[in-house]
């Protein structure tokens, strides 16, 4: 990878480690550099598509904020800006909206099993990694290594564009509903609302889910970027950098719980309710879903936003739940007062998609929707260096070499 990382470097105590200065085999080789659990802090690469600075409650697209760019832009515009590494103008943008609208039809013969994956993978996340894993072949995605960066950009554009018309069918087809074919005259959100429901969302609806949308596109190097860097590093297809992104993203440590903070929502039920319920799952050392996140240190910028974006839509749930967020991170304070707990964008995430009407099954396939254009610039960007990521383990199993027992 472009850069080593940063961290500092320690001897094994392992004699038969050509790095320990006792092996008389390599006495100058370096050691194994010895990093946190989980990579924690460990700054792995170079990139130029974004950051989040977790202490400072900020992230950023490229130069932009990206809140700002959730409250200013479209969805096409910052993908452009991702993609092409700036933002379109007025002309740009007419044809880089006509270029991926193309795109959205998937093929025939991907169309035609989707409901055999529907059927036996009922949650569209889970079908997703097929259907990509499929669309990829169909259209005889070749190896990044083997294409030059127009081609390798061509693969992406096209399945990003065919990720919501996927997702969507999946959807329907588990719920014994006919497929909505893409719209070209609907922008992203819009189309993406109209395929899943079959009608025509309101306009701010369709807003609404835009600035979700582009709040998610990327996120830093967590787990799921990271997994589709490290495929791409390989030199396999777009496709298959994407499916292991998915996988990534479907573990319940990493693809955010939206549906599961309006579960707590329903679960207090009542604004009286609200004290003894969390009160209790505080001292009880359980999480309350919506608060907390492994970087941010200060409110997460897209909760923000997202409860700037409740409010102008407006409504009971709305009020019920900023009442509750309001007692949460008293209590919060209250009970654990060493702990850095904000509200993060889980929370209101899963108010403003209720709010639009999307189905709870697909709020973390919606974040999908968006994310997947977040992975495919990062496939673009590690597929400019030809370097595998190959890290090494520390082994602390028993000492070898043992002599194999006879039977």
């Amino acid at each position: 990878m472009p850069s080593t990382a940063t961290t500092s470097r320690a001897r094994s105590g392992d004699p038969g480690d050509p790095g320990n200065p006792g092996n008389p085999a390599a006495p100058d080789a370096p050691g194994p550099i010895v990093v946190p659990r989980g990579l924690a802090g460990v700054s792995v690469t170079d990139t130029s598509i974004g950051h989040v600075r977790g202490r400072e409650g900020f992230y950023h697209y490229r130069q932009y904020s990206a809140v700002d760019l959730a409250e200013r832009r479209t969805v096409e515009d910052v993908w452009h800006l991702l993609f092409a590494g700036e933002l379109p103008d007025r002309d740009q943008r007419a044809e880089f909206t006509a270029r991926v609208t193309g795109y959205r039809e998937v093929p025939a013969g991907v169309r035609d099993v989707l409901p055999a994956i529907a059927a036996a993978a009922p949650a569209p996340l889970d079908g997703l990694r097929t259907a990509l894993s499929l669309a990829g072949a169909a259209q005889g995605m070749r190896p990044l290594w083997d294409l030059d960066e127009a081609a390798r950009r061509e693969d992406a554009l096209r399945l990003c564009a065919q990720v919501p018309t996927l997702l969507t069918a999946l959807h329907r087809l588990a719920r014994g509903e006919e497929p909505v074919p893409p719209r070209a005259d609907l922008p992203y959100a819009a189309n993406y609302l109209f395929m899943l429901t079959g009608t025509e969302p309101r306009p701010e609806h369709a807003r609404a889910i835009e600035r979700y949308l582009v709040s998610t596109i990327d996120h830093g190097f967590n787990a799921s970027t990271f997994t589709a860097r490290v495929i791409a590093s390989t030199g396999a297809d777009l496709a298959a950098c994407l499916v292991g992104a998915v996988g990534a993203l479907s573990g319940p440590l990493h693809g955010g719980a939206p549906s599961r903070a309006l579960e707590a929502l329903d679960a207090v039920g009542t604004p009286d309710r609200i004290d003894p319920w969390v009160r209790e799952r505080i001292e009880r050392g359980e999480r309350i879903m919506g608060f907390g996140h492994p970087v941010y240190r200060t409110e997460d910028p897209r909760s923000r936003m997202l409860r700037r974006t409740a409010r102008e839509l407006g409504g009971d749930l709305v009020e019920f739940a900023t009442e509750v967020e309001s007692r949460v991170l008293a209590l919060l304070a209250e009970l654990k007062p060493d702990r850095e707990i904000h509200t993060n964008v889980e929370f209101y995430a899963g108010v403003v998609m209720e709010l639009c009407g999307l189905p709870r099954t697909m709020f973390t396939p919606t974040f999908a929707s968006s994310r997947v254009i977040g992975w495919s610039a990062h496939v673009l960007e590690q597929a400019r260096d030809r370097k595998i990521i190959r890290p090494d383990a520390r082994y602390v199993g028993a000492p070898p070499p043992q002599p194999v027992p006879e039977i």
